[in-house]
């Protein structure tokens, strides 16, 4: 049975937000609850996120948390945990990444939902914050695995809340970068004086 569509963005919202605070309940649960508890939470999260997309990412996503869910079980150990963090950055990264390749830019594809004739100055722009993106979700993927040899307390501040505060940033950046951007491509060119 498939949800009515006034349900879906409920259930999108409820699943980010359970999403977002798995770092804290893995942390939380640590020693009060068996890990594979935890890990197969995810994995239903997972599962309904990969449900309620089209991308392919999110299937991929659900299925490295589903065998995450079954290492957890299967050693009773907290790493199977900590690596879904890891997971997500790896799976973005491959979005990303291959749309250098193949097809539109993830960024240009974004972009040109608000600017459907984006100049060829914005198709540049666009491809070269694709591969920023890139780096920070590889980059990302190493701080989460790092942080999750750090103890407890290191990983859940990390990657509950270190890494949003650093996606923040980067769109901050990134929509700061853009306006001046914007405003050099559209801007008619100068003219030498007679």
């Amino acid at each position: 049975m498939k949800p009515d569509a006034d349900s879906r963005p409920v259930m999108a919202v409820l699943i980010a937000v359970a999403s977002g605070l798995y770092p804290l309940a893995v942390w939380w649960s640590l020693g009060r609850w068996p890990t594979w508890v935890v890990t197969a939470a995810v994995a239903v999260l997972a599962a309904l996120r990969a449900r309620g997309s089209h991308h392919v990412a999110w299937g991929s996503i659900a299925l490295g948390a589903s065998v995450l869910a079954l290492l957890g079980l299967l050693t009773d150990a907290g790493w199977p945990a900590r690596l879904y963090p890891v997971l997500v950055s790896l799976a973005m990264l491959a979005v990303f990444s291959l749309s250098l390749f193949r097809g539109m830019p993830v960024v240009e594809r974004l972009a040109r939902l608000q600017e459907p004739g984006l100049p060829l100055e914005g198709v540049a722009y666009t491809r070269r914050v694709t591969q920023v993106w890139c780096l920070f979700f590889a980059t990302n993927a190493g701080l989460s695995l790092a942080s999750g040899t750090l103890g407890d307390r290191i990983w859940a501040l990390y990657n509950g809340l270190v890494s949003y505060l650093l996606i923040g940033a980067l769109f901050t950046v990134e929509w700061l970068v853009r306006q001046r951007a914007k405003a050099r491509w559209t801007s008619p060119p100068d003219t030498p004086d007679a």
